[in-house]
């Protein structure tokens, strides 16, 4: 079943449990789903993939963890808490992240592989772990081990 049907379901299922906690976000996520849909109909693209959905989905947890750092900073605790609610709403939809001891055993190995020595090779080894990795790591994990790797 495709992500964008999960999310569909999940909102019709929290909106006949009248769950104020669950349905406004997946409002939210299928209203950004829709977006992207009607961008994508002046490319000719028909449906929105799973990547593209989850690509949407981590911009949106995203957004709300910057949030978080302005209610945290501003002591405003119930904004805060929404906010929270809200990403483990949108979270339930992505795939696994990896561990950070996973990450940093990834980088090392592509390091490696790539023969990578300096911040000159940043790049490409970003560009092999988004190749192979897009979906499991978080890259502004990746990015700091990287540069703690490559000195």
């Amino acid at each position: 079943m495709s992500l964008k049907k999960q999310i569909e379901e999940k909102l019709n299922g929290a909106l006949k449990a009248k769950d104020k906690n669950t349905y406004p976000t997946l409002r939210l996520v299928v209203s950004a789903i829709k977006d992207a849909e009607i961008a994508g109909r002046s490319k000719s693209q028909k449906e929105v993939k799973d990547q593209d959905i989850i690509a949407i989905l981590k911009k949106m947890i995203k957004q709300r963890n910057e949030s978080c750092e302005v209610y945290k900073k501003a002591g405003r605790n119930e904004l805060l808490e929404n906010e929270i609610k809200e990403i483990e709403v949108i979270g339930a939809f992505l795939p696994k992240q990896l561990s950070e001891e996973e990450t940093k055993k990834i980088c090392v190995d592509v390091i490696k592989a790539e023969g990578a020595s300096s911040m000159k090779d940043m790049g490409k080894v970003m560009g092999v772990l988004k190749s192979k990795h897009a979906e499991s790591l978080d890259f502004s994990k990746v990015s700091l081990i990287i540069k703690g790797l490559l000195k």
